[in-house]
């Protein structure tokens, strides 16, 4: 009796000694081409390399100074549906990783089998004592451990957990870009508040010009064809009044959208305060590794394959486990916890799979293309992080060189439709001068308002792809966290 159980301690010492084994491969992280020193685009402003913690963090879009703004996005992240989603697929995540972590720990149940049974008359073997209705009660546990002698499970666990954390930073990404969308929709509603401003001062504009070219006609200064323009140019104008609502209603109904509240009772209360672009130290091209969500997520996907190697290399192996069980069992007669009634069964089971025609060898190449695949997609989602803010860079900058000289084109426009103004109260020109200026003048101010609006959005973009306020966890690659203030305080996304 001894020396089976001496055996079998034995085997479970080889068995621990062999428990770090693991047949994956030794993950790197995927080689990039050489980070820069700096970002090329932008003037030195743009170029300063800062901590982290001097980035856009957490609630990001409070930069630009706007309670209006700061409301609809702590409701973006109450109450829309996309980033609910996003949520549900990351719970989904940890759920299969905790179910992948299970299978390092010995599985237990019980049972209870109380049976009343007849036996045929013809069974093979049958005694001739042996009754035909009996009863058989049977209660017991039973358990069993896989050894993962060669890492299997532990693979398994180490690629799930992997993933979890891709949907994590998934998540995060999910709610960047909604974030960013919101901020953008916002401030191009706020561009066509002034833009409505700006036109309304306009038709104040042309509604007193009509009314003195109205009053010279009458006079038999002017001709009707100064009266006609007149009235063609505040005509446009309120043209153009309509179809800057238009915009700014589909503007409005998409903000309801992204908020999670019905277009037809959400609206957004006119303002012409002017949002500030605000300065965005970009810190050096290397953080972007750290503070991108989606550069995180294409590298944990990384290590998941990896690990899959070594799950499909396993296979190559024998499987050993251990089970064993203990219980009761009688006839329906007696006591069935009697120590006569009991059964007990212990023992190791190995297999190994001798031929399969090639499948686990096709398992193994697939999972080293996934692992090439993967690589392939994290090399790629770093270089399209680097074109995306040497992008805005470049389009901050340009836009502020426009909008200095669009705000000179505008002065020049607003002093000739002056001086035209005065020629025409004159009499020396006609009112074609005067329309033209004016036309000139409006396009001038209503294209630097364009472009201020476009310097936010890039601004908005630009905090986007710097990865907002979301950080990678210095720690190790188990965190996967959002920074929520100037502190460095880690925080989950959730």
């Amino acid at each position: 009796m001894r020396r089976p159980i001496n055996r079998l301690l034995a085997a479970l010492v080889a068995t621990a000694m062999l428990g770090g084994c693991s047949l994956a491969p030794t993950y790197h992280a995927p080689n990039l081409p050489p980070m820069p020193s700096s970002f090329k685009e932008g003037d030195t402003a743009w170029k300063v390399a800062t901590p982290t913690d001097q980035q856009p963090h957490g609630s990001w879009w409070t930069v630009y100074g706007d309670d209006s703004l700061n409301g609809l996005e702590t409701k973006l992240d109450a109450d829309n549906p996309s980033l609910a989603a996003a949520l549900a697929r990351y719970d989904q995540a940890r759920a299969y990783e905790t179910q992948l972590s299970a299978g390092l720990f010995p599985h237990i149940g019980a049972m209870a089998n109380p049976v009343r049974a007849r036996q045929s008359n013809n069974r093979p073997l049958r005694g001739s004592n042996q009754p035909n209705e009996y009863d058989s009660d049977t209660v017991g546990i039973e358990a069993d451990f896989d050894l993962d002698l060669w890492g299997r499970i532990r693979n398994e666990v180490s690629a799930g957990r992997a993933l979890a954390q891709a949907s994590q930073a998934d998540l995060a990404a999910a709610k960047l870009s909604l974030e960013a969308q919101l901020a953008d929709n916002y401030v191009r509603l706020r561009g066509y508040d002034i833009q409505v401003h700006i036109l309304q001062d306009a038709l104040s504009a042309y509604q007193r010009a009509l009314q003195l070219t109205e009053n010279r006609h009458n006079g038999g200064v002017a001709s009707g064809m100064d009266v006609s323009r007149a009235q063609a140019q505040l005509d446009d104008a309120q043209a153009q009044v309509t179809d800057v609502l238009a915009q700014r209603a589909l503007t409005e109904h998409a903000i309801a959208a992204l908020v999670g509240e019905p277009a037809s009772s959400f609206s957004v209360a006119v303002e012409q305060n002017q949002l500030k672009v605000p300065p965005t130290p970009v810190g050096v091209p290397s953080t972007l590794l750290e503070r991108r969500p989606d550069i995180a997520a294409a590298e944990r996907r990384v290590f998941a394959a990896n690990a899959d190697i070594g799950v499909a290399r396993a296979a190559f192996f024998p499987d050993l486990s251990l089970s064993g069980n203990f219980g009761f069992q009688d006839t329906g007669m007696g006591s069935l916890l009697s120590v006569g009634n009991r059964f007990w069964a212990v023992g190791p089971l190995a297999t190994l799979n001798i031929f399969d025609a090639g499948l686990r060898r096709a398992q193994l190449g697939e999972a080293h293309a996934v692992f090439d695949e993967t690589s392939a997609n994290y090399r790629q989602i770093v270089l399209v992080a680097f074109r995306q803010v040497e992008d805005d860079l470049a389009l901050l900058q340009q836009l502020g060189i426009e909008a200095r000289q669009e705000d000179q084109a505008y002065a020049a426009a607003q002093q000739t439709l002056n001086i035209a103004t005065n020629r025409y109260r004159e009499g020396i020109v006609n009112y074609l001068e005067v329309v033209t200026a004016q036309t000139a003048a409006l396009s001038a101010q209503r294209n630097a308002e364009t472009i201020r609006t476009r310097r936010l959005q890039a601004s908005v973009d630009l905090i986007r792809a710097l990865g907002g306020g979301w950080m990678r966890d210095n720690d190790g690659m188990d965190g996967v966290v959002a920074t929520e203030n100037k502190t460095s305080e880690k925080t989950q996304i959730r």
